[in-house]
């Protein structure tokens, strides 16, 4: 690990103000993909600015029923609250699925958001990756690509985006909360917050340098049945191959996201209209213009059929 230097934000604007003045400086909160990332030398931020001491760390009801819940607010906490486990199980569901105990009792709902790709070329600092070192080209391309993207890469990159609390975050249609430098905040719907690589696979999010996320909102409760599904090749602290995170209806209707299969929460609204016909007219829908590769075509059937169980499920609850 290269040498950095540290410092203990007193608010959430001078955090943001400090990460913008200071060339490589980076938010610390958890740690827990940071410091894996800075050991391995793909980051090497010159300056940490822990943020672990504003206070960002309460759910609260808002007044239009929905929750607010803080940054920082751990995986556990988050998971075992009681309103989120009554009204927003999926939630629950996906982040019990995702980790061990003690990560999740470390990682924090802002952390989350922002972990990066578990790509196996993105870790092997010997191999070419465009996300780690933009223009050296992608080694997944044409090498072996079993977990990777089947829709929303690039020819510059092919990384799924690993977490499974976004998932189900967009399936809820969650609000983030940020503040910048200035002290201005913005909201950003979960859906345009994680980026598709396109030509600059190095950018995942749309929050600007030295952006603090000080909270995700989540609307009113919608109802239905909440699942969370996760399939992958061991049991337990695994990442997914597919999952599927849904909020169906006793008709069929409902909602649907996806993880495991893009570099970003999976969701297209348009294909859920079709939901009471089966999984396979959703995931034709939803999977229109798949590249997969010769090692991961199966994950478009698998995600049919994983999200044929769910509905099943749903139905029957």
């Amino acid at each position: 690990m290269r040498s950095f230097t540290y410092e203990r934000a007193r608010t959430p604007a001078d955090a943001a103000a400090s990460v913008a003045r200071t060339s490589g400086a980076k938010f610390l909160a958890g740690g827990t993909n940071i410091l894996d990332l800075m050991k391995l030398e793909i980051e090497t931020p010159t300056h940490l600015v822990d943020v672990q001491d504003l206070k960002l760390d309460r759910i609260e009801a808002t007044g239009e029923g929905g929750l607010r819940i803080g940054a920082f607010v751990s995986n556990t906490r988050l998971a075992a609250d009681e309103r989120v486990r009554r009204d927003y199980g999926v939630l629950t569901r996906a982040i019990v699925a995702g980790a061990s105990g003690q990560l999740r009792n470390k990682a924090t709902t802002a952390g989350n958001l922002l972990q990066r790709t578990r790509c196996p070329y993105f870790y092997d600092t010997n191999q070419p990756c465009n996300k780690r070192k933009p223009g050296s080209g992608c080694a997944a391309i044409g090498g072996y690509a079993r977990q990777l993207a089947v829709i929303g890469g690039s020819d510059q990159c092919i990384a799924t985006y690993p977490g499974d609390m976004a998932v189900a975050m967009r399936v809820l249609d969650a609000t983030i909360e940020t503040v910048d430098a200035a002290g201005q905040t913005r909201t950003i719907p979960i859906a345009d917050f994680h980026r598709l690589p396109g030509s600059t696979p190095t950018i995942d999010h749309a929050l600007a340098p030295g952006e603090l996320i000080t909270a995700v909102t989540l609307p009113r409760p919608i109802g239905g049945t909440h699942i969370y599904q996760k399939v992958r090749d061991r049991a337990s602290y695994a990442f997914a191959l597919v999952s599927v995170a849904a909020v169906i209806r006793t008709d069929g209707s409902g909602r649907v996201a996806f993880g495991g299969v893009a570099p970003k929460p999976w969701r297209i609204e348009a294909a859920e209209a079709a939901m009471p016909r089966g999984a396979k007219a959703v995931a034709d829908a939803v999977f229109a213009g798949a590249k997969p590769t010769s090692d991961n075509g199966f994950k478009v059937k698998l995600a049919m059929r994983t999200l044929a169980a769910v509905i099943a499920e749903g139905k029957n609850a």
